[in-house]
């Protein structure tokens, strides 16, 4: 470009796609680009600055080390910047890479340090005394969120060390959190099953997990850590595979497929050798890092403003495979969600023969504009999920057929609806679509609802199929239905016994695994822990509206709304009446937690923005446990806002507009009793409505 108008509109285009894209992946891990695609967005906004830095935007990606902070979890400062390395996918940017070093180096001799680079979420760890006391992500690389109590979670990572001689009193472990590839594949097979998108890769899903508040969730999610590297304030080890060694000997984690290289002809040989074997590993892997081994040469290397000069990531390139497109089926998920799957001629690819692909949804296929029997490129997205990726158009037949997606149900022949806003084409027959039914059985019985032994999803798929369940409440029929039972193939006395056990068990699990299992649209683990919690038996939760159920923490309107709609139809309300009679447990054992006080008694809060001191979830129960009740929308009865960073624009008009007091986080605190005072002390008056302009002044005299 040579037109600096022209030039002013890429960098800005640029600079606006990459702040999305990077909004989109670390806070709500959605991968919208390859990592390919990123890195050449990248590097050519990067040239045009180079090349014309006068046009740079002060708020530029390129000035950035990594993602942005999420208020969910307090901060840290990190002691020791965490940046990011160069990267390539060149093996001659390697060899160019070798060249400044040794020019930096001025002719000493030097050796590299291999390791795999391992797809997950860059962490660092304090360990101090031998004691893991912090785990901190990688944040803006300057700072970056506490999730102590998630990392804890990490079988592998040990909480004390073993003692060594050498071992430092106060030092950081830096590494990466990953999920192991079993682990993300059955996640996503639940997903699917549950009729919810598919995780698009394992990082994503480690991602998404750290940020989880509940930690007994994350430790279901089996997440791993692998030890990349030793930080101390002096150099406390020559090299960084003596600190690759000592972390091993200190009982971390540190993956054996690291290598000392004498030279960039021994790293190339290590990148040719893992380009293939690392598809027998257990764990996504997306390149290789090559750093200088001395750490005095690293000294003497240094920094640029944003990565090591000792240092870079040779990441490999997707790997693509062209095969034909012979036909598209369409899965019928629990929600009624209709996913369309390519079926592909079979094809090698990334260390296994792919038959088949995800298309998504009808704008994939429109985008992509398929017909059957094209030539399609093929690749794995984060060499996971295979998925379309181009036509070879120069290979399209005039034959070929156009893909005209079903209006109707493949299934039951239901026309199909589009809901505004989403993407799917859903089948709304929940009562007579025979996947949907068979799916909602399969997961009521799954291992994270009801669990029931000797009923998975291949024999309740076999009874639906048979006629002898249709909804849940029919499997607590069966200890009735014994003799058909015994006339069945492979169902001997035994494996019968085992059902009917399992049957009487499950009248045992919880009423939140009960809630989940029930399989109301959007209402997942954490949600149904929240909502069975709150309301603590179906009944209170079936008399909710959906506004009252949008206040309880972790819920919002959307889901609300869904739950709201799920208790009001007749068949469902005959179904947890059915649980109630064979005995399932439809409420919360034990007593409800007491009171705190009454102060906040009669009053009504409504709780939007970001708080320092207290999450959202802290302070709704702070409220509640005073004897106040949230509420999810602004109204003229409502008794108080409670305002914190970031709240949007629309809730405070509102708010001034019913002169609704907006209160800060300090002035509810202020409402509620000190921890001296008596629960008994009676209500608090509520004051005259005062509206909070955002004047310095009291509002509670």
């Amino acid at each position: 470009m040579s037109d600096s108008s022209a030039v002013q509109q890429r960098i800005q285009a640029l600079t606006e796609r990459l702040h999305h894209l990077n909004h989109q992946y670390y806070q709500l891990d959605i991968s919208e680009v390859s990592d390919q695609e990123f890195d050449q967005l990248l590097a050519e906004l990067q040239q045009l600055e180079t090349e014309y830095p006068d046009l740079a935007l002060p708020n530029s990606p390129t000035r950035r080390v990594g993602g942005t902070i999420t208020k969910q979890f307090p901060t840290a400062a990190h002691r020791f910047p965490m940046l990011s390395l160069g990267n390539t996918y060149s093996e001659d940017d390697l060899r160019e890479f070798d060249e400044r070093v040794q020019r930096g180096l001025e002719g000493a001799p030097y050796s590299y340090v291999c390791e795999l680079k391992i797809d997950g979420v860059a962490m660092s760890l304090r360990y101090e005394h031998g004691e893991l006391t912090q785990g901190v992500t990688r944040g803006d690389g300057t700072r970056g969120d506490v999730v102590t109590a998630n990392v804890r979670t990490i079988r592998t990572l040990p909480l004390a060390l073993r003692a060594g001689l050498d071992r430092p009193e106060d030092f950081e472990v830096r590494g990466e959190v990953f999920m192991p590839l079993p682990v993300f594949d059955e996640l996503n097979a639940e997903r699917e099953q549950n009729g919810e998108p598919l995780l698009a890769n394992p990082r994503n899903a480690a991602s998404g997990t750290l940020k989880l508040q509940n930690s007994t969730l994350v430790a279901a999610r089996k997440l791993r850590f692998y030890a990349y590297s030793l930080l101390t304030p002096g150099r406390h080890f020559p090299s960084h595979s003596a600190a690759l060694e000592a972390l091993t000997r200190y009982g971390l984690p540190v993956s054996d497929t690291w290598r000392r290289c004498a030279n960039i002809a021994e790293v190339l040989d290590f990148v040719h050798q893992w380009a293939k074997q690392r598809f027998e590993l257990p764990v996504a892997t997306d390149g290789i890092v090559i750093k200088v081994d001395d750490l005095r040469q690293q000294d003497q290397l240094g920094y640029t403003a944003k990565s090591p000069r000792w240092a870079i990531a040779y990441k490999y390139p997707a790997e693509a495979a062209r095969t034909r497109l012979n036909e598209v089926i369409y899965n019928v998920g629990r929600t009624g969600a209709v996913t369309p799957v390519a079926m592909l001629t079979p094809v090698p690819l990334a260390g296994t023969v792919v038959k088949r692909a995800t298309l998504h949804n009808a704008n994939q296929i429109e985008l992509l504009d398929l017909r059957l029997g094209d030539m399609v490129y093929v690749e794995k997205g984060g060499e996971i999920i295979p998925k379309i990726t181009g036509v070879d158009l120069s290979a399209r037949s005039a034959e070929a057929i156009p893909i005209e997606y079903p209006t109707v149900c493949p299934a039951c022949s239901t026309a199909l609806v589009r809901p505004e806003g989403e993407a799917h084409f859903r089948c709304p027959n929940e009562r007579g679509c025979p996947p949907q039914l068979k799916a909602r059985l399969e997961h009521y019985v799954s291992r994270k609802a009801l669990n029931i032994d000797g009923l998975g999803a291949e024999t309740v798929g076999r009874f639906f199929d048979l006629g002898l369940v249709n909804t849940p409440a029919d499997i607590y029929d069966l200890p009735a239905r014994r003799t058909e039972l015994v006339t069945l193939e492979r169902m001997g006395q035994k494996s019968i016994d085992n059902l009917l056990a399992g049957i009487e068990a499950s009248k045992q699990v919880t009423f939140p695994r009960v809630l989940f299992g029930l399989g109301i649209r959007y209402v997942g683990e954490t949600v149904a822990q929240k909502l069975a919690a709150h309301y603590r038996t179906i009944d209170a939760l079936m008399a909710a509206s959906a506004e009252e159920m949008a206040a309880v923490p972790e819920v919002g309107g959307v889901i609300a709304v869904a739950a709201a709609h799920w208790f009001r139809q007749p068949e469902n309300i005959e179904i947890i009446e059915r649980l109630r009679q064979a005995g399932v447990q439809l409420a919360v054992t034990g007593e409800a937690p007491v009171p705190a006080s009454d102060r906040l008694a009669g009053l009504t809060f409504v709780i939007s923005g970001v708080f320092e001191q207290h999450s959202r979830d802290e302070l709704q129960q702070l409220i509640i446990s005073n004897g106040g009740k949230i509420t999810g929308s602004i109204s003229k009865k409502l008794s108080y806002l409670v305002a914190g960073d970031n709240m949007g624009p629309a809730k405070r008009e509102k708010a001034l507009g019913f002169k609704v007091p907006i209160v800060s986080e300090t002035e509810l605190m202020a409402l509620l009793p000190a921890p001296v005072e008596a629960a008994a002390e009676g209500p608090l008056d509520a004051p005259e409505p005062v509206v909070n302009t955002g004047s310095q002044g009291q509002l509670f005299g």
